[in-house]
């Protein structure tokens, strides 16, 4: 790939892909800006370099249709806010009237494109709205990550047509995925929580011939457990997965990796912050929910992290959003936190519960890619990456 630091952008239209797909509050204002402070590094850079900045980003699902509230002006006026300077808004991302503010920037100035997904090309990855989005641009940087498992025309086709690079962000994450897939030091420990088995069996697969040891913790625990033959009780279990479940955990055997699984549970009647809760294990009564992994659990999951050299931590240990149900997720955060190896947390909730829990600054790289990381952890080659290999040379 060329590398953005290398590249000569002084007096050229940088057209840049954000992930700027952040939350609205009621008001219509950004109600976290921490993906917009993640491109922060690429934007000041290509600034430095003269660059003439044209931003581009998707917003929401508006599914190829106008959506009022799903307007980047928000985006703009907290982008602008943060880096001091005017953020000029185009009033679509294609056509005439953006073209001719794309062509007129100055060295050091700004437009940020309206919102991608406005029109159905994009996330068909049509190869004539790609073209024309190109046509904005001199030089085409890619900073989305959590786009990149996407092969959408402003991260998979644009590429085509101009010179590119991956922004600094997207360097980053691209690195960090590398030292733990292809180079990771003894002992290599992956930890998998979240609701969903079927969104982690390729993960599993793929990751058990790397790893030392495999941390399983979550909702997709019980599917495991039930495949086992263990009850648990009214907790989510996929009915469906259970004989894949069974092949996988034989598979661990085999392999001299058996998967670590709860051996107690915090138990609650129902599904709620204040419901009355026991712990119960190594399965779960008839009429109890599994909302947490339990002390003894906690226990071996923090001992099997403490001397990690690599650790990827993808999916949190219960229904962390509930104070009562977080000790799971919280002991593991700290274990990752606290133990010697380079560790890489990705995912949604798991970055969420690491950012909940003031633990971000001690985790080596925070991903900002849930789908994206997780394909990556399957082993699949991500579309939007793929084209910054594939692209032009600078």
């Amino acid at each position: 790939m060329n590398q953005l630091r290398d590249m000569d952008l002084a007096g050229k239209r940088v057209l840049v892909r954000v992930d700027f797909n952040v939350p609205l509050d009621d008001q219509g204002e950004v109600s976290s800006a921490v993906r917009i402070e993640a491109a922060l590094p690429t934007i000041d850079l290509i600034l430095e370099k003269g660059g003439r900045l044209v931003l581009m980003s998707h917003l929401g699902r508006p599914k190829g249709q106008v959506v009022e509230k799903l307007r980047m002006a928000p985006v703009g006026a907290c982008l602008a806010a943060l880096i001091e300077r005017p953020v000029q808004l185009a009033p679509d991302c294609i056509g005439p009237e953006t073209t001719a503010m794309a062509m007129a920037l100055g060295d050091g100035e700004i437009l940020l494109l309206e919102n991608l997904r406005f029109h159905a090309g994009e996330t068909k990855g049509d190869e004539a709205f790609g073209r024309e989005l190109a046509s904005l641009g001199e030089v085409y940087v890619n900073d989305a990550f959590g786009t990149c498992h996407r092969a959408h025309a402003s991260v998979a086709v644009v590429p085509r047509f101009l010179p590119s690079a991956p922004g600094l962000l997207l360097e980053k994450e691209i690195q960090a995925f590398d030292r733990v897939l292809k180079h990771p030091e003894s002992p290599f420990v992956a930890i998998l929580g979240g609701a969903k088995v079927s969104d982690k069996l390729p993960v599993i697969e793929s990751l058990l011939p790397k790893v030392d040891r495999l941390l399983i913790g979550g909702a997709m625990a019980y599917t495991f457990l039930k495949a086992q033959g263990i009850e648990v009780g009214q907790s989510l279990v996929e009915e469906d997965l259970l004989d894949e479940a069974l092949k996988v955990l034989r598979l661990a055997e085999q392999q001299g990796k058996p998967l670590l699984l709860p051996s107690d549970h915090l138990a609650a009647v129902r599904f709620a912050a204040d419901s009355p809760y026991e712990i119960t294990g190594p399965g779960i009564p008839a009429e109890l929910i599994g909302l947490d992994i339990g002390p003894a659990s906690r226990k071996a999951y923090t001992e099997a992290i403490a001397d990690a050299r690599t650790v990827v931590w993808n999916g949190p240990m219960g229904v962390f959003e509930m104070s009562e149900f977080r000790r799971g997720t919280e002991a593991v955060a700290e274990a990752v936190a606290a133990c010697p190896g380079y560790t890489v947390v990705g995912g949604g909730d798991s970055v969420a519960a690491v950012e909940l829990l003031r633990l971000q600054d001690r985790i080596d790289h925070v991903s900002t890619g849930g789908g994206a990381s997780l394909e990556l952890l399957e082993g699949k080659t991500l579309p939007g990456i793929a084209a910054l290999e594939k692209g032009q040379d600078s």
